[in-house]
C-alpha cells in the first residue's frame, strides 16, 4: 500500500516568518478543500510523568498568535496527564492534500471566562453530553450514559442555559515547534521546522 505524491516543492522562502501566520494558510486551503472532512480534526498526544503515551483525535476551536485551544473534561485522560505533565503534541494529517503540520509545546488551562464564552455557543445536547459523560471513566453500559443524559435534559430543557460543568474547560497549547511537512515523490518529503528562539522564530529542514 503506498502513494506516490505529486505536489510542488516549498522552500523556507516560501513560507511566513512566523508558524502561526503559515498555519492560518495552510488551514484556510483545507477548509475549503472538499477532499477533507474536519478540518479541525487532529491528534493530541500526551504522556504521563513516567512518559507513557495516549493519543486521541480532538477538534481545534481556536487558534491565533497566543496557541491553539480544545475543550475538554479536566478529570479525562489527557486532562490528567496535561496536569501532571504539560507537554503536548499536535498532529493535523491533512493526508488528501499530503500534508501534515505537526505542534509540540506546553499546554495550560484557558480562563473560565473563555472556557463559559466558548461553552454557550455549543449546541444544546452538547452541553448536556458536556454533563453525562464522566470521560474516560469505565461505565457498565451505554444505557447508563443515556439515562444521565435523559435526566439531563428534563432538568435543563431546550432554550434553558445549561451550566458550565466545573472539570470541563479549556487548554491553550503554546508552541515550542511547528512542523509543516509536505509530502513528495520517492519520499523525498518537505519538512520544514519553525523554532522558538526566544526573541523569534528560526526555519530549519529536516531530512524527510
Amino acid at each position: 500500500m503506498r502513494e506516490q505524491y505529486r505536489t510542488p516543492r516549498i522552500s523556507a522562502a516560501d513560507l511566513a516568518p512566523e508558524p502561526i501566520e503559515q498555519f492560518a494558510r495552510w488551514f484556510k486551503e483545507t477548509a475549503t478543500s472538499p477532499a477533507i472532512h474536519e478540518p479541525n480534526a487532529m491528534v493530541v498526544s500526551t504522556a504521563t510523568p513516567e512518559g507513557r503515551p495516549s493519543s486521541r483525535t480532538v477538534l481545534l476551536k481556536h487558534f491565533d498568535e497566543a496557541g491553539f485551544v480544545f475543550y475538554t473534561n479536566y478529570g479525562s485522560r489527557k486532562g490528567e496527564e496535561l496536569a501532571a505533565n504539560p507537554y503536548v503534541s499536535l498532529l493535523f494529517p491533512w493526508h488528501p492534500l499530503a500534508r501534515q503540520v505537526i505542534v509540540t509545546g506546553r499546554a495550560a488551562r484557558t480562563g473560565r471566562d473563555e472556557t463559559v464564552a466558548y461553552f454557550r455557543t455549543r449546541p444544546h445536547g452538547s452541553q448536556l453530553g458536556a454533563w453525562a459523560s464522566r470521560q474516560s471513566s469505565v461505565i457498565e453500559s451505554s444505557a447508563e450514559l443515556l439515562s444521565r443524559y435523559e435526566e439531563l435534559a428534563a432538568r435543563y430543557p431546550e432554550r434553558e442555559q445549561v451550566p458550565v460543568p466545573p472539570e470541563w474547560g479549556g487548554f491553550r497549547v503554546v508552541p515550542e515547534a511547528v512542523e509543516f511537512w509536505q509530502g513528495h515523490e520517492n519520499r523525498l518529503h518537505d519538512r520544514l521546522r519553525y523554532v522558538g528562539t526566544g526573541e523569534g522564530w528560526r526555519i530549519e529542514r529536516l531530512s524527510p
